[in-house]
């Protein structure tokens, strides 16, 4: 089956420039970009113009001080938000057509006019706090199109699933006292920021739907698939989303050099595959990734062109791996401690 895949890119993406030697350079999406020009590739999804997030849009997410702070870089040849975190002149109205684009995948997703959506964007999101730049992002794009959602589009319940290497504190945050947004992420651990134990469970209306998998490192496509298998979906099925939300970081992959996981494109193929079929099942195939980490430039590409395959039905050369049988599963010690927790709340 073919589905509708609209893909919301945009070279402003590129005009954010952090700075000589920065990992979070414009070449990531350059490199993805450049992928998907490919003519086999360009004619397999819809492409779509962003638009900018409104004022009204990043104050659902954001404080007035923080919005105006990142606004005051416009122009600017360097500013420091963050000790990882710069700008270059047009960084600020990259980071509003970022939150923006998901936005916009959301509007289209709703409206029937795309199947699913992926915001191939930068900077990225899921560590800006509500007042707060951090950890190479801005604003929470992520978070930011969530509120829209369930705000404007008639959603009551979203689920987002962040795989990126690092926890989304401030997608954590944004959600961690209502139910409307489920947030799981599965992250290392120890590591940047610091958020995401296991006790991190939510609070008052929100208690139970915030479930982090803090891993070890060293964990590779069998081990992702199990989550997926084993957790997520399991937790997707009860809590029967209007529309499933992935912060995809690429910097779990083996090549990747912030990271210490083993997922490769045919990891990533495999947690698309399953997110796909969520979608299909329990909200009408409405499905919105947006772009998050990744430092290495052919893993991303690679990782990114893996997802698209999924969401579009056609996929590429990376199959994913196939569901472990019980006799072949390696202990997952990570995986049973989560499962611990999240079965005071869900049933398994």
């Amino acid at each position: 089956m073919c589905r509708k895949t609209a893909v919301l890119k945009d070279q402003l993406f590129l005009a954010h420039d952090p700075g000589y030697d920065h990992v979070e350079s414009p070449a990531r999406l350059a490199a993805i970009y450049q992928a998907l020009a490919r003519e086999e590739e360009a004619a397999a999804y819809l492409f779509s113009d962003c638009e900018p997030a409104s004022y009204a849009d990043l104050a659902a997410n954001h404080t007035a001080a923080h919005i105006e702070r990142v606004a005051k870089t416009a122009g600017k040849q360097f500013d420091m938000l963050d000790p990882d975190t710069h700008t270059s002149p047009r960084s600020y109205d990259a980071a509003v057509l970022a939150a923006g684009a998901v936005i916009t995948g959301l509007k289209l997703v709703a409206s029937g006019q795309a199947d699913n959506a992926a915001a191939l964007i930068r900077p990225p999101g899921h560590h800006a706090e509500a007042d707060q730049a951090k950890g190479f992002c801005l604003f929470n794009n992520i978070a930011i199109g969530a509120r829209y959602g369930l705000k404007h589009l008639g959603m009551e319940r979203i689920f987002i699933l962040d795989w990126d290497l690092h926890h989304g504190n401030g997608t954590q945050h944004s959600f961690y006292d209502t139910d409307q947004v489920f947030y799981c992420s599965t992250h290392q651990y120890p590591h940047y920021p610091g958020t995401g134990s296991l006790k991190e469970t939510g609070a008052g209306k929100g208690e139970g739907y915030t479930l982090n998998v803090p891993l070890p490192g060293g964990q590779g496509d069998q081990d992702f698939s199990r989550i997926m298998d084993e957790l997520v979906a399991p937790v997707a099925r009860q809590y029967r989303p209007d529309c499933l939300m992935i912060s995809a970081g690429y910097d779990i992959h083996i090549s990747d050099p912030l990271g210490g996981m083993a997922v490769t494109s045919a990891g990533f193929a495999y947690m698309t595959r399953i997110m796909v079929a969520l979608a299909a099942e329990l909200c009408e195939g409405r499905l919105v990734l947006a772009l998050e980490g990744g430092y290495n430039l052919q893993g991303l590409a690679e990782g990114v062109l893996a997802s698209l395959h999924e969401m579009t039905g056609t996929p590429g050369l990376s199959t994913g791996p196939h569901k472990t049988s019980s006799q072949t599963k390696r202990p997952l010690p990570a995986l049973d401690a989560a499962l611990q927790v999240a079965k005071k709340y869900w049933t398994f």
